[in-house]
């Protein structure tokens, strides 16, 4: 959980729920498909490691950023969708995709996932 009383600006806070390098692009994949699986989300991911998913997924589940339901079968089945918190980050997501594809065009780096 937050501890609010380390932050000095609103600033500060949002770069502590969802800066580094896969915080972003988890939420991403999120917004983009609603629902995911653990197992989906590594597949779209092929560079995040299982035990860096499970971190960042617990720490934007007690941040209030992403809702995990388990449904009790067998095999478990776990998903993964944002809470509205979560959702409200949709608009500084797609302006963090519209300035990254501009740089990248202007600075022509090849990128692999479409915007």
């Amino acid at each position: 959980m937050i501890d609010e009383s380390r932050f000095n600006c609103p600033f500060e806070l949002t770069i502590e729920l969802i800066g580094g390098k896969w915080k972003g692009l988890i939420l991403w994949h999120l917004l983009d498909k609603k629902v995911l699986r653990n197992g989906e989300m590594l597949r779209l991911m092929p560079r995040i490691t299982q035990k860096m998913l499970t971190q960042q997924l617990r720490e934007m589940e007690d941040n209030g950023l992403v809702r995990r339901v388990i449904y009790e079968q067998v095999p478990p089945k776990v998903e993964y969708s944002l809470t509205p918190h979560g959702e409200a980050l949709r608009p500084i997501l797609d302006m963090m995709i519209t300035w990254g594809s501009k740089y990248a065009k202007e600075k022509k780096i090849v990128i692999a996932c479409g915007s």
